[in-house]
C-alpha cells in the first residue's frame, strides 16, 4: 500500500499541536506494519533546518501563479521519506504555521494552503516524475481540504483520498471570491460544493469530496453528528455516514516512555516508581516551586483557549491553591493572551507554588508529565487529546471532562478522574476528589498510577483500521 500523508504540521519539522505527533507516529505505524508511507508538508523554515539529507527532487513550475519546487529528505527518528513543497514567499516566515509573530493570522493563507493542497494532488497524481505514485493519499486537517477535489478532476485511474477532521472548529473559511484564484470552478463554490455561509470552507470541501472520512475518536465521530459539535457541518457527515469512522489517535510509545526518556531527570517504569520522586523534585526546581515531596502537584499542558477551558482554570486556581495550602501547579503552554497573562500574574500572589511558562518545549513536556501527579485538562470539546494518555504513561493522574477522546480514553476512578459539564463547579469537584485521594489513599493512587502507565495506546491498532479504510474496495471509486 503506497500513501502519501499531508498535513501542515509534522513533528520534529512543525509542531503547533496534537496535529504534528499524530502525522509523525501515523506514518511510522503504517510502515511498520509494510506500508509504504511518504509526507508531504509545507517547507517552512523549521522544516528546511529539520530535513534530514535535503535534496530538490523536482521543479513544481508555477502552482497558482506561485513559483515551487519539491526538497526531498527523512524524517528524523524514523527516517521516513519526506517532501517539503518548498514556495519561499508563502511559507518562509516568522511566526507558526498559521499567524505571525503578534498572533495573528496570515491574510494570505488561503493561497498559501491552496497551493499546498495543490501541490498534493499533482505529486498524488504522478504529474512530477518522481517514480513513485501513491494509491492513497491521505490529507490531514483543513489545510489539506482542497487536494481531494483536485484529485477528483483527474480523468481515468486515480489515488483514493481519505480525509481525517482533527477539529471541526477550525474550518480554514476564507471570502468566496478567493475561489478563482485558488483556481476552483464556479460550480463547486455553491451550497452543494464549498460554499458555507457566504464563505468559501477547505474542510466544507474535504467532507464533500473525499473518498472516506476519517475522524479521531469514536465519540467524537458520534459526536459531530450533533449541533454542538458539528459547527453547522453535522448534516453534511451524516449524509456521508457510510464512509466515515472514528478511529482513536494514539501515541508514539517509543518518544513517550518513562523507562527511556531521555529528557527526563531519572527512569523509570509502572513496577518501580521511584524515579518519579526525582523527576518531580527537578519540575519543582525548573518552576522555581519549593521543594516538597509530598505536595499534590498539578499540571497544565495545552493551549490557553477557552476550548481547553483554561479560563475556568485561572477562575478557579486561586480557591483551590487558598483551599490546599501545599498545592503546586505548572503550566506550559500559550494562546490567549488575556488567560496567559492571568496565570502569570498569579505567581506573584502565590510565591514559590507555581511555575507558569507561556510558550512550548518537547523536552519541557516530557518533564512536566514525568514529574506531575495530576493533569488537569478539561475541555469543552476534545476531538481526541493527547496529553492525557502522555500523562497516563508516566504516571500522572489526568482530570477530564467525559468528552471526545477524552471519554474514550479515561476512566473515572480507575485510571484518573472525570467529570462530566463544563462548569466550573464539576471541573473543581474533580479536581478536589483527585487531591484528595492523593492525600488520603496513597497505596489506591498507586494502583491507580500503575493501571494508567498499563494502559495500552500504542499506533498498532489504529493503523490497522487506516489500512482497513485505505483497501475498502470502492474508495477511489468515481464519485
Amino acid at each position: 500500500m503506497r500513501v502519501l500523508l499531508a498535513s501542515a504540521e509534522v513533528f520534529p519539522l512543525a509542531k503547533t499541536g496534537g496535529l504534528a505527533d499524530v502525522c509523525a507516529a501515523l506514518p511510522r505505524a503504517l510502515h511498520s506494519l509494510g506500508a509504504d508511507v511518504r509526507l508531504l508538508l509545507p517547507a517552512y523554515e523549521s522544516a528546511l533546518d529539520g530535513l534530514r539529507a535535503p535534496r530538490i527532487a523536482a521543479d513544481l513550475g508555477s502552482l497558482l501563479g506561485v513559483p515551487a519546487r519539491l526538497v526531498a529528505g527523512e524524517l528524523p527518528d524514523s527516517g521516513l521519506p519526506t517532501w517539503l513543497v518548498d514556495c519561499p514567499s508563502l511559507y518562509r516566515r516568522a511566526g507558526t504555521p498559521y499567524q505571525d509573530p503578534q498572533g495573528a493570522d496570515w491574510p494570505d493563507n488561503a493561497l498559501r494552503f491552496g497551493v499546498f493542497c495543490h501541490a498534493a494532488a499533482r505529486i498524488a497524481l504522478g504529474e512530477f516524475g518522481l517514480g513513485w505514485l501513491p494509491q492513497v493519499l491521505h490529507c490531514h486537517d483543513w489545510h489539506a481540504g482542497l487536494a481531494p477535489y483536485l484529485v477528483t478532476r483527474a480523468h481515468g485511474k486515480r489515488p483514493c483520498t481519505v480525509f481525517t477532521i482533527h477539529n471541526a472548529a477550525f474550518q480554514g473559511c476564507f471570502p468566496l471570491e478567493s475561489g478563482e484564484r485558488l483556481g476552483l470552478p464556479a460550480e463547486v463554490l455553491g451550497v452543494d460544493g464549498m460554499e458555507f455561509y457566504g464563505k468559501l470552507s477547505f474542510l466544507k470541501a474535504a467532507l464533500r469530496y473525499a473518498d472516506r472520512l476519517t475522524t479521531v475518536s469514536r465519540s467524537y465521530a458520534r459526536e459531530l453528528l450533533t449541533p454542538e459539535f458539528g459547527y453547522g457541518l453535522e448534516g453534511l457527515i451524516a449524509a456521508r455516514a457510510a464512509d466515515f469512522i472514528g478511529i482513536l489517535n494514539g501515541i508514539d510509545t517509543e518518544l513517550w516512555n518513562p523507562a527511556t526518556d531521555a529528557y527526563i531527570a531519572r527512569r523509570y517504569t509502572a513496577d518501580d516508581l521511584d524515579g518519579k520522586a526525582v523527576c518531580k523534585a527537578e519540575l519543582q526546581n525548573l518552576g522555581g516551586m519549593a521543594q516538597d515531596a509530598g505536595a499534590p502537584l498539578v499540571a497544565f499542558a495545552s493551549r490557553l483557549t477557552s476550548q481547553k477551558m483554561a479560563d475556568i482554570a485561572l477562575e478557579r486556581l486561586p480557591n483551590m491553591l487558598a483551599q490546599h495550602p501545599r498545592m503546586q501547579f505548572v503550566l506550559l503552554g500559550s494562546g490567549e493572551h488575556a488567560i496567559e497573562a492571568g496565570f502569570s500574574d498569579l505567581t506573584r500572589r502565590f510565591p514559590g507554588r507555581l511555575g507558569i511558562h507561556i510558550g512550548y518545549s518537547e523536552a519541557e513536556e516530557h518533564r512536566l508529565h514525568a514529574g506531575a501527579d495530576i493533569l488537569l485538562h478539561g475541555s469543552r470539546f476534545e476531538p481526541c487529546g493527547l496529553a492525557q494518555m502522555y500523562a497516563m504513561r508516566y504516571g500522572t493522574l489526568p482530570v477530564v471532562r467525559r468528552v471526545g477522546g477524552l471519554a474514550d480514553t479515561v476512566t473515572d476512578r480507575e485510571d484518573g478522574f472525570v467529570f462530566e459539564e463544563a462548569s466550573p463547579q464539576a471541573m473543581a469537584s474533580a479536581l478536589e476528589r483527585s487531591l484528595d485521594s492523593y492525600d488520603a489513599q496513597p497505596e489506591s493512587w498507586r494502583a491507580l498510577q500503575q493501571h494508567a502507565m498499563k494502559r495500552d495506546f500504542a499506533w498498532d491498532r489504529p493503523a490497522l483500521e487506516y489500512l482497513e479504510v485505505y483497501a475498502a474496495r470502492d474508495c477511489g471509486a468515481a464519485r
